[in-house]
């Protein structure tokens, strides 16, 4: 639903009874945020003093000691003081979990209010009505107009277990580990009134982790992503914190154009103005600075998958990428894991005469694919699986089941044979015997940069390796397209990063990659990637990538 056809239902009440958050748990989720941080995300959710801001009802969720507070009543009592009206009852809702926290911030909205002119008793009243002590997640149900705010650094653990119950009930988004911020996107996103807006500064952990798949969904559904600067050098805070901020602005409305920033060290007060004035502009043109690169997106990246990471320029490129080529498995294409057996030690033997010929299955391992060039060392699965799928019966191969024996405890002491005693010879996966023929494709799982090596057939895989196969693709054309740097831009987009800048080349990501249907590749252009990846030629491969993928270059 959109607009007015979004409606903010109230949840079921808390027990009054409800276990508090302990109050040093809240003190150490308080990060406060630099007044010019909170004068960027005002500006970008449109609360300025030239509007008429009595009228708009603005919510700050966790308002700790007042620094969006401060922000707002100062934008609030300038458009009332230039139109001669009253402040008005309700332009404000804030909450907090700490009593403390509400007196400080009453107290600081009311010496700014009566240093522009107001009158103190009229304003402490005011704030009486504006700054209450509750917990967001649980005691608000009012619509609004706009959301802001910096949600609380809460960890779960600190949570009573009732409340934190209340919490996920009322929160569907609030899914595995999911920090408490989830929940504060959640609870706002559903109680915008049409067009409203929420601008949160935030940990963006949730745009990529398995916990933020639900919130995600969310927004792609019902939500517009409108702005997104990823922040993690910016000294946004009052305190230093490993927090890895963005500041994040989303619409209830359709989703439109988005824009995408990035920001270094040097990122400060007179940048932001510079940003947010490139920002509500027309300007169609990306933006490159000392201290920021920003660039408008046609759309945001939709469903509920992991949003890509990368600077502006890139992330413009990639979403025109999946705006017209198809992922790699809808061109009759597979990508898969070798088998994992839970005992290498065991199920893995350079000595295939131990057993009979037919359980030996020569295997390929990270090592054989290291030069490029599948060079195979020896290595065998002893293979406890029929070509049906189903564990061989060991009466029928007598050297098996003599090697087995031989190795029982430690087959039996793995947690899968417990589960299933009677079958306690078995490894984690079964084994597909039609994939060992195939020609296919390896990617060892951890690398610096993509690599894929042609196993022309004959070997199985290990679980250290992924694997592509296909129907429709040479796979020497497809291995040079993998080769290239636009399909490592996919992987780098979305895979985790290891430490030294390693990256997880797992079937997750492999996934994301964009291909032409192989018969849209000109027959000189094919040639030209099958010899790049011959060759181990990146630079080839990314030249003639570049000119099938339609693009001119591909930016930093």
């Amino acid at each position: 639903m959109h607009g007015s056809d979004t409606l903010f239902v109230p949840n079921q009440a808390a027990p009054p009874s409800l276990a508090a958050i302990p109050e040093a748990s809240v003190e150490n989720g308080e990060v406060y945020t630099r007044p010019w941080i909170v004068d960027m995300i005002l500006d970008l959710v449109g609360y300025t003093s030239d509007r008429d801001l009595g009228n708009v009802v603005i919510t700050d969720p966790a308002c700790g000691s007042g620094a969006f507070l401060l922000g707002i009543a100062q934008r609030l009592g300038e458009a009332c003081l230039s139109r001669s009206s009253a402040l008005p009852t309700r332009g404000i809702r804030a909450l907090d979990l700490l009593e403390r926290n509400v007196r400080a911030s009453r107290e600081a909205v009311t010496d700014l209010l009566v240093k522009q002119g107001w009158d103190r008793d009229a304003v402490e009243r005011l704030c009486e009505g504006w700054i209450q002590q509750g917990d967001y997640l649980v005691d608000e149900r009012s619509p609004t107009d706009i959301v802001v705010g910096n949600p609380p650094y809460i960890r779960i653990e600190d949570v009573p277990d009732a409340r934190m119950r209340i919490y996920r009930r009322d929160h569907p988004t609030m899914v595995g580990r999911a920090d408490i911020y989830v929940g504060f996107y959640e609870r706002a996103l559903n109680s915008l009134t049409d067009g409203g807006a929420l601008g949160f500064i935030c940990a963006d952990r949730w745009m990529r982790n398995q916990y933020g798949r639900e919130l995600r969904k969310l927004i792609a559904d019902r939500y517009s992503m409108e702005f997104v600067a990823i922040m993690h050098d910016v000294d946004a805070f009052e305190e230093e914190v490993s927090a890895y901020p963005a500041i994040t602005v989303l619409r209830n409305q359709r989703q439109g154009s988005a824009i995408a920033v990035e920001t270094t060290k040097l990122f400060d007060a007179s940048q932001a103005r510079d940003l947010v004035h490139w920002a509500v502009s027309d300007d169609s043109t990306a933006k490159t600075t000392s201290s920021f690169k920003a660039a408008r997106l046609p759309h945001w990246f939709p469903g509920d998958d992991s949003w890509p990471m990368g600077s502006p320029e890139r992330l413009a490129v990639l979403e025109y990428l999946n705006d017209r080529f198809p992922v790699l498995e809808n061109t009759a294409t597979r990508v898969g894991i070798g088998v994992a057996t839970g005992a290498d030690a065991v199920f893995l033997t350079q000595d295939p005469e131990q057993v009979e010929e037919s359980r030996a299955l020569p295997m390929s391992m990270v090592r054989d694919a290291r030069t490029g060039k599948l060079t195979w060392d020896g290595t065998y699965l002893v293979n406890p699986w029929e070509p049906d799928g189903t564990l061989v019966d060991l009466d029928r191969y007598p050297k098996l089941k003599a090697y087995f024996l031989r190795h029982r405890d430690a087959l039996a002491g793995r947690y899968i044979a417990k589960k299933q005693p009677d079958r306690w010879y078995k490894t984690i996966d079964k084994v597909d015997h039609a994939l060992t023929d195939k020609p296919k494709l390896l990617l060892p799982d951890m690398k610096l940069t993509i690599h894929p090596v042609l196993d022309e057939g004959g070997y199985y895989p290990h679980h250290n390796l992924y694997y592509i196969v296909s129907d429709a693709w040479d796979m020497k054309v497809l291995g040079g397209l993998l080769l290239s740097r636009v399909a490592q831009a996919f992987v780098e987009a979305y895979a985790v990063r290891m430490r030294g800048g390693t990256l997880r080349f797992q079937a997750q990501y492999l996934r994301r990659i964009r291909v032409p249907y192989p018969q849209a590749i000109a027959g000189p252009d094919a040639a030209a990637l099958a010899e790049a990846f011959d060759k181990r030629d990146v630079e080839a491969a990314t030249s003639v990538a570049l000119r099938v993928y339609g693009i001119k270059e591909l930016p930093d």
